[in-house]
Order: structure tokens, then sequence, then C-alpha cells
């Protein structure tokens, strides 16, 4: 299998793994964050070692969304650990003149795509009023890969993948949050996840486990919605992913591994060799 944290490559034995990590730089405020669960720091100190540890070969870094659109720290992963890690980066979505960054955006080193979410009350309404539409259009002209995360609102993407077929869209989380588990909407977004299988282009990462979860390690409550999703998908469009900061308390990055190569009896050698990394590397051209 891979190494990469969302598993990455060097298609080799198990044991390497491609992931899809975050970076959080210490600087910014995570009082919030600790609070519920997440880290107060993440930096990369902290996760080379236990990148190490576990394993993982590379890492697709996904900055946060709190501090803003910020690709800072990101960067400087990459520059310390060019062979290690990736980016999925943040844009101002708001902001038209953005679309001037698109054409050199890869250029940074590093940046292989864009990440985007709509999950407030700023930002889901963009998904509807205009706001993003140059961005779809952008983003498939300069053939960038898209991580969106549309909690409860993932069939709106749907036009966009009709209307867009070269356009690279990797679902984020599945597109859960563990709010769903309090409001009871859990199964309809998972429907809805489900439903965007169909169109080709549309792809998921498959790393919410820890969060919408009621239970300990190994979140076996959850591995129906795993299988359904992965059935849906196959192992070439599903990839998996640490969310490591999310949810760090309830699980290492060893057992959020372990998961998945250990505890889902669904998925055959070849599909982990598929989900733990060679997919998430050929769907972002990592080479």
């Amino acid at each position: 299998m891979l190494s990469a944290a969302t598993r990455a490559p060097a298609f080799e034995p198990r044991g390497n793994i491609a992931s899809v990590a975050r970076s959080l730089p210490a600087v910014y405020p995570y009082r919030y964050f600790a609070a519920n669960g997440g880290l107060a720091s993440f930096t990369i100190e902290k996760l080379v070692p236990m990148m190490d540890e576990a394993g993982v070969d590379r890492a697709v870094i996904v900055p946060p969304s709190w501090p803003g659109d910020r690709n800072d720290y990101a960067l400087e992963a990459v520059k310390r650990y060019p062979n290690r890690f990736r980016i999925m980066g943040r844009i101002p979505l708001q902001d038209p003149k953005s679309a001037a960054l698109l054409p050199k955006w890869q250029e940074q080193q590093g940046m292989v795509g864009v990440r985007v979410i709509f999950n407030n009350a700023q930002t889901i309404p963009w998904l509807t009023d205009g706001t993003a539409n140059w961005f779809w259009a952008a983003a498939e002209k300069h053939g960038l890969p898209v991580m969106c995360f549309t909690p409860g609102r993932t069939a709106l993407l749907a036009p966009v993948a009709e209307r867009h077929p070269q356009l690279t869209l990797i679902l984020d989380h599945m597109c859960l949050t563990a709010a769903m588990l309090k409001d009871n909407t859990l199964e309809q977004a998972v429907g809805q996840t489900v439903a965007l299988a169909k169109y080709p282009n549309v792809s998921v990462k498959v790393s919410a486990s820890p969060g919408i979860s009621r239970e300990p390690y190994p979140f076996r409550d959850v591995a129906g919605i795993l299988k359904r999703v992965f059935e849906a998908y196959g192992p070439q469009r599903s990839y998996w992913g640490t969310d490591l900061t999310n949810s760090y308390a309830k699980a290492s990055y060893r057992q959020r591994i372990g998961q998945f190569t250990e505890e889902l009896s669904f998925l055959s050698e070849s599909d982990k060799d598929w989900v733990m990394g060679r997919a998430i590397v050929q769907r972002l051209k990592w080479t």
C-alpha cells in the first residue's frame, strides 16, 4: 500500500500510506477547537514524527478554515519537506478577482488543488446566489482538483458536476458532520453523498468516522456508512484521510489507519491499496 495522508506513493507493500492531514500553526487561536476534542495547536514538528511512527510517507495538507484564506504555513511545510507534503489550498471564493490566481495556482510549490467550504451562514448561500459560479468553470479550465465540504447541501453540487464534467470534485469528509447525529440528518446527508457517485468526475474522502461515531475506536457503528459510500464510489474514487485535528482525542494516527486496514472486512487487499493512497495520488497527479 502507499503512504500518503489522505496515503501516498511508491506503490509498495502495505505500510506506506497517504493521508489527508491538516496544517494547524500554533499561532492561530484554537481554544474552541481544543475544547471540543481537537488540538490546541498542530505543527509541522508534531505531524512529521506521527507520520513516521505510523508509516505514512506523504500527506495532503488541507489548511484550516478559521484563520481565513491562508496557505502560508502549509507552503512552509512543503518547503521543508518537499517530497512528503502537497496542499489543497484556500482561496477567497467570494472575490471574483481571485480568478487571476488560478492560472498559476499550481506553480506554487506543492500546490495541487483548491479546497472550498460551504458550511455556515456566510458561505452556504454562495452555492445558490451566484457567488461561486465563476469558480467552477475557472477550476475546470485550469485543471485544478477541488475538495468541497457541503454538509447537508451536497445535492447542490450535482448541477456543478453535470455542467463541468472535466472538473475534478472531491467530497471532503463525505460531507458529514458530528452535528448531524444530534439533529438526525446523518442518513439523509449520506444519501446525498451517495447520489453524486453517478458523476464520474466526483470522488470522496472517507475521513469523518471519529466525528460521526458514538463509539470509541474502531468506530464500528459507522462501518455501514463507510461501506455504503465505498460501494457507491469504488476503490479508485474513495480516499482515506485522518481528520486528525477535528477529533484528536478519539484515536491515534495509527488507529485511524488500522480502522481501514484491519477493521473493515468489506475492503479487499486491492481495495486497501487504492483507498489508502494509490487513488488520491493518481487523482491529484502527485508523481
